[in-house]
């Protein structure tokens, strides 16, 4: 499977019993489906996000981007309770793919992230 943004070849990643998919290169992350919600609840996940979370902001720029699975268009997303963390969801598989630094971001929440909220630009 190659990654979505860059092209570059992803590289199976074990965390306990579930396989997420990061890429060789800008070390975006590919989830299938439950995998992001059963890994979220992991606190030693966050492990598998080894990208740095400048390049995962760099990526955030290319996000009409087709599912590695399946190849339907995939829509961005914002995460509810963390406004700033945007990401790409398959309708079709499920699947969901998060650029380098979003999943260690997404796995702590504090009050930071409510002033992260106030100042992310609107995505268009």
């Amino acid at each position: 499977m190659n990654c979505p943004k860059c092209e570059s070849e992803m590289v199976a990643v074990n965390q306990g019993s579930i396989e997420v998919d990061r890429c060789s290169n800008c070390k975006g992350i590919w989830f299938d489906e439950f995998e992001l919600e059963t890994l979220k609840k992991d606190e030693d996940s966050s492990a598998i996000d080894t990208g740095e979370a400048k390049m995962g902001k760099e990526q955030n720029k290319n996000d009409r981007i087709s599912c590695p699975k399946c190849s339907t268009e995939m829509i961005r997303m914002v995460d509810l309770n963390q406004t700033h963390i945007w990401f790409e969801h398959c309708t079709v598989c499920s699947g969901n793919f998060l650029d380098a630094g979003e999943f260690r971001d997404l796995m702590k929440e504090d009050w930071l992230d409510h002033f992260k909220a106030l100042i992310t630009p609107e995505r268009s």
